[in-house]
This record gives structure tokens, C-alpha cells and sequence, in this order.
């Protein structure tokens, strides 16, 4: 217990100060958030993989906490993701290469032997998708590392159940890291978890969630996964149904995700961040206590029925062309004015 909680610190710590110290040079290589009015570098999420693979590999090493083979493979392929995303933010990538170096890392990872090959393939795909997903919560600031950080300690949770330590404390480290990097990512943020990170952070969280599930039922766990994972996948499917609605193309960057819409309705950047964090919160513990025997399986519906209500509900809210309105409504006054 004592080897744990110094570990964590040691990755908060860590992380912070990487964090701070990645900026400057994030700035000058111009590898920076494009979407934004103001530039914020994108190199905090090498300081979560650096925090988090020193930490855990010292742990490692000295025999404080050995993950044990299929975690440290896990770990290594999780950091193989993470270079390609650090390769995406600093060069760009398109997102075809993201998806297949991200799945091929997927596909070395997954135990097959307890899974079967098609459950294994399934989970390959969910893999990819919600490293995606974390891709696309990183669109405000803290909403990333917020969901991450409860994300993980929730996977954690479900991994101790189950008495796999060494994956417990991999996400404990991971948990720990990006609270290092939310002390620098907080409204207004500093510096951002770019693709590197999140990507990473994905990778991580749904790799092991797949190990902790791996030789329960298909469908029971396609459910558990999807309430640790709710958010996102909550994001993602707004995301789609708006730009397929609009007839925009869904690799157009556009002001529709949930965080976006949520400010759009009033909330401030923090408001929005704890909002969706609360929700991230509600499904880990659905998720948790569905795993542990503490709940009904069934009862991940009601995680579902209120992620796809939130979607319905936010894809009411204009996003499009807001800005061009009020421009041409600008435009109208100074006419009039000038007249």
C-alpha cells in the first residue's frame, strides 16, 4: 500500500513537472492546438507517458510492483501509440494511419487465448475506437484528463477485483499522471494532451479493461465496457449524427462536441469539464459495481439510455454557422451605421 501511494505521487510529481518544463519547447517546434484562438502546446501528453512508463518501469525493475508479461506488453504497445501520436502532433498524420498503427498495437495486446478470436477481434476494433474517442475529449480544457483520471481509477478498481495487482498499479500511475498534467491543463490551459496522450491514455484504459473482462460473457461485457467508457463513445456518436445531419464531412474539426454545445447552453469552460466529469463518474461506477457482482448486469441500460438522451438533447443545439450569423449581423449594423 505504501509502495502504491508512493508511486502515484512520484508520477503526479512527475508529470507536473514535465509538463512545465515540455511548453517552451512545444511552442517553438509550432506544436500547438490549431482549433484554438490562442496557442497551447501539445506536448503534455509526452509528460504523461514519460511520468507514467518511468514510474512503472522503476517499479518494475526494482521489483516493487512486476506487472507481469501481459501488462508490460500492454504498457510497451501503449507506448508505441503515443510515439505515433507524437509523430501526429508535431509532423500531422492523416487519420487512417492513427486508426491502423493503433489497431495493430491493439491486436498484439489482446489475450486471444481467453477471448476466442472473434470476441478478440471486437475487442481490437472497441480498442481503436476508444482511443479515438479520448482523441476527440481533448477538444476542452481538462476534459481529457478529467474523464481519464476517473476512467482509470474506476479500471483499476475492477482489475483489483479481480487480483491482477499488476494492472491495478499501471492505472493507478496512469490516474496519478494525468492529474499531474491537469494542474497545467485546467481552464485556462497551459499546455495539451495532443494526440500523444490521449491516444495513450485510450489505449491504456481500453486494453485493460479488456483484460479484466476477458472470459466473461460477450455481451455482458460489451456492456460493462461501454459504461466505463460512456463519455466518449457519448462524444463520438454526437459528433457523427450532427456532421452526418449537416452533410459535413466527418473529418471536418467543427465546434459540436458535448463541451462545445454545453457552453453554448451557459455553462462556463470549468462548468462544462466537471459536468461531463460527473457523468464519466456516474457510468465508471455503473460499470464497477456491474463487474464486481454489486449490481445487475442490466443495469448498464440505464447508463445507455442516458447517453443516448444527452445526444438527442445537445444535437438540438445549434453549432453551425452561429458565427457566420452574427458576423453578417455585424456587418448589417456598421452598413447602417456608416450610412
Amino acid at each position: 500500500m505504501l509502495y502504491g501511494i508512493l508511486a502515484a505521487t512520484t508520477a503526479l510529481l512527475l508529470a507536473a513537472l514535465l509538463a512545465a518544463l515540455f511548453r517552451g519547447p512545444g511552442l517553438r517546434v509550432r506544436a500547438f492546438d490549431r482549433r484554438r484562438q490562442r496557442p497551447v502546446p501539445l506536448l503534455g501528453g509526452a509528460a504523461v507517458v514519460l511520468a507514467t512508463c518511468a514510474v512503472v518501469g522503476t517499479c518494475t525493475w526494482t521489483g516493487v510492483a512486476p506487472l507481469g508479461g501481459g501488462v508490460g506488453r500492454l504498457l510497451v504497445a501503449g507506448a508505441g501509440v503515443a510515439l505515433l501520436g507524437l509523430v501526429a502532433d508535431v509532423w500531422r498524420l492523416r487519420v487512417r494511419v492513427l486508426v491502423a498503427g493503433t489497431a495493430i498495437a491493439a491486436a498484439c495486446v489482446v489475450p486471444y487465448d481467453e477471448t476466442g478470436v472473434p470476441a478478440g477481434t471486437l475487442a481490437v476494433g472497441w480498442t481503436v475506437f476508444v482511443a479515438l474517442a479520448f482523441r476527440s475529449l481533448d477538444h476542452a480544457d481538462g476534459l481529457a484528463g478529467t474523464v481519464g483520471v476517473v476512467t482509470a481509477f474506476g479500471v483499476a478498481a475492477c482489475a483489483a477485483a479481480d487480483l491482477m495487482d499488476g494492472l491495478a498499479v499501471l492505472l493507478s500511475v496512469l490516474a496519478a499522471a494525468l492529474t499531474g498534467f491537469l494542474m497545467h491543463n485546467w481552464h485556462p490551459a497551459r499546455i495539451g494532451l495532443g494526440a500523444c496522450g490521449s491516444l495513450f491514455a485510450g489505449f491504456l484504459l481500453a486494453s485493460s479493461a479488456v483484460f479484466t473482462r476477458a472470459g466473461y460473457g460477450t455481451w455482458s461485457s460489451s456492456g460493462v465496457l461501454f459504461a466505463l467508457t460512456a463519455v466518449g463513445s457519448a462524444d463520438v456518436a454526437l459528433v457523427v449524427l450532427s456532421r452526418r445531419t449537416a452533410k459535413r464531412s466527418l473529418l471536418r474539426a467543427g465546434p459540436d462536441h458535448l463541451a462545445h454545445r454545453l457552453r453554448r447552453l451557459g455553462l462556463t469552460p470549468q462548468g462544462a469539464t466537471v459536468l461531463l466529469g460527473l457523468g464519466a463518474f456516474s457510468g465508471v461506477l455503473v460499470g464497477v459495481l456491474a463487474h464486481t457482482g454489486w449490481a445487475d448486469e442490466e443495469n448498464v441500460l440505464w447508463v445507455a439510455g442516458g447517453a443516448l438522451l444527452v445526444v438527442l438533447l445537445l444535437l438540438r443545439v445549434p453549432v453551425y454557422g452561429a458565427r457566420r450569423v452574427v458576423s453578417s449581423q455585424v456587418r448589417a449594423q456598421l452598413r447602417v451605421r456608416s450610412g
